[in-house]
């Protein structure tokens, strides 16, 4: 499977809005116009229209006068959070996507007790990759919004990926959660942690997903490597979801795959009212694609 079939699978959903925030950036611009050139959705651009509008004249002419983008003017990032969040949030669009802002000033939006789109569950990261030579997708979860996650939330880290996992067609996903070694060690709480995890699903206390952990990373992702290692597992060697511990070693593997293994990369943040695209400024534009099909994609779940 590769990224591109999250953008095939994307297309089938009809009728499909996004909310931009602080839409005044190239990248964001040019996923917008190929994500209409490929007819994945509408748009609605909120930032400082001036300068939505010149960047659209100098570098993306298809985007003039196009039926299925609205522009809509705010005088500050802060106020282009607010009004974006709040179309999601009364159903005047199905997904969020960052742009030019920080993102301090979204989550603020986004968590606001008023107008925001919290639902009681934890918000996580969910990034999937397409790695070179590497004959799957892989999932990554939580490498951007939580530091240092107990037992309870990393259950629904995991219920959260699962979710994003099914959306894009890995039905029932193998979930392993990471930590330094392959065995329970009372002293290192990833691994306690990893243990209680599979048994909650063997308990179907978490479902639709098969976990078994703790698993170093080579044996979770490597069939040969668990092998060696003496390893019985239906998920060494083949885990959908890798499940990192904290935020740093989540970090760490995140950018590892995209700038030494040149990996492509998509994300979304799962867990709120609707799917929330929370790229960097600094992603490509082609990610910033990727992530807007997944978010697409996970629409339904």
């Amino acid at each position: 499977m590769k990224l591109q079939s999250l953008i095939d699978r994307a297309i089938q959903f009809p009728s499909i809005t996004v909310a931009v925030a602080a839409a005044e950036d190239e990248d964001v611009l040019e996923a917008v116009q190929e994500a209409l050139r490929r007819r994945l959705s509408r748009f609605l651009l909120y930032g400082d229209k001036e300068k939505i509008i010149e960047i659209i004249n100098a570098k993306f002419p298809h985007l003039i006068n196009k039926g299925d983008v609205q522009i809509i003017h705010a005088l500050t990032n802060q106020e282009a959070a607010e009004k974006a969040v709040k179309a999601v949030q009364l159903n005047e669009a199905n997904v969020l996507m960052k742009g030019n802002v920080q993102t301090a000033v979204i989550l603020k939006a986004i968590l606001n007790k008023e107008y925001g789109l919290r639902t009681g569950n934890i918000l996580s990261h969910v990034a999937v990759f397409e790695i070179p030579d590497f004959e799957r997708l892989l999932f990554i979860t939580d490498a951007a919004m939580n530091l240092y996650p107990d037992l309870g939330q990393k259950v629904q880290i995991i219920e959260n990926a699962v979710a994003i996992a099914r959306s894009v067609g890995v039905n029932w996903p193998t979930v392993a959660p990471i930590a330094a070694v392959e065995v329970v060690n009372p002293s290192m709480q990833a691994t306690l942690d990893a243990a209680a995890l599979s048994q909650m699903n063997r308990r179907e206390q978490i479902t639709n997903c098969l976990i078994d952990g703790p698993l170093a990373l080579d044996n979770a992702v490597s069939s040969l490597s668990a092998e060696q290692k003496g390893i019985k597992s239906e998920v060494a060697g083949r885990a959908d979801i890798l499940l990192v511990p904290t935020i740093e070693v989540g970090n760490a593997l995140y950018k590892s795959l995209t700038y030494f293994a040149k990996a492509k990369v998509g994300g979304v943040i799962a867990g709120a009212k609707a799917p929330i695209v929370l790229t960097s400024r600094a992603d490509s534009a082609e990610s910033k694609l990727y992530s807007l099909a997944l978010a697409i994609c996970s629409t339904k779940h």
